[in-house]
């Protein structure tokens, strides 16, 4: 399969295409604007850099909404990113295959920066953490599951206020840990 780029999706994809993956990857308030100002914009002219498309985007938000906050962009590049490398769907697969290679007791970390991310790692803890899948009105289990991992943070460690003043950028870091039994 042909790898997607930023360029094509920008250049490329439908105004629904673009409106979806920055409202579900970005989750961009304005993503509907963001996408109608650049299928009109490349409607003029082929969107070739970054500084083009982040003009689009500041035009494309309303300047009351731009004041505070991270730099306006940031949520749609966020999204573009997501969608090129395919981000959301190698992560399932990839805790499942470390999991699998893992020695008992072996403990496993993971940082998000994203909520979405965040939502993915959460729950494929949990349906590795329980022992039955079998459906709620079946009485007796039959699916053999058993329970391959503990939880060992129940809820996520987040940076404390001193550490995102040392390091802006930990602001939206969860850190989730499992352990192997």
């Amino acid at each position: 399969s042909q790898k997607v780029t930023a360029r094509h999706i920008v250049n490329g994809y439908t105004e629904e295409e673009l409106r979806r993956i920055i409202s579900e990857y970005g989750e961009e308030k304005w993503a509907a604007r963001i996408a109608k100002f650049i299928v009109e914009e490349r409607n003029t002219c082929f969107i070739e850099t970054t500084g083009q498309l982040v003009e689009i985007i500041k035009k494309a938000i309303p300047k009351a909404a731009r004041r505070d906050g991270p730099h306006p962009a940031k949520r749609t590049f966020q999204a573009i990113r997501i969608e090129v490398n395919k981000e959301l769907e190698i992560i399932e697969q990839t805790i499942e295959d470390l999991v699998s290679k893992m020695n008992t007791n072996g403990r496993l970390c993971i940082i998000t920066f994203h909520s979405l991310e965040d939502r993915i790692v959460k729950n494929k803890f949990k349906e590795l953490e329980r022992s039955c899948i079998c459906p709620p009105e079946q009485p007796i289990c039959n699916c053999d599951k058993k329970k391959e991992i503990n939880i060992i943070t129940r809820k996520p460690i987040i940076p404390s206020l001193n550490e995102i003043e040392e390091n802006p950028r930990s602001r939206s870091a969860k850190l989730r840990i499992i352990e192997k039994i």
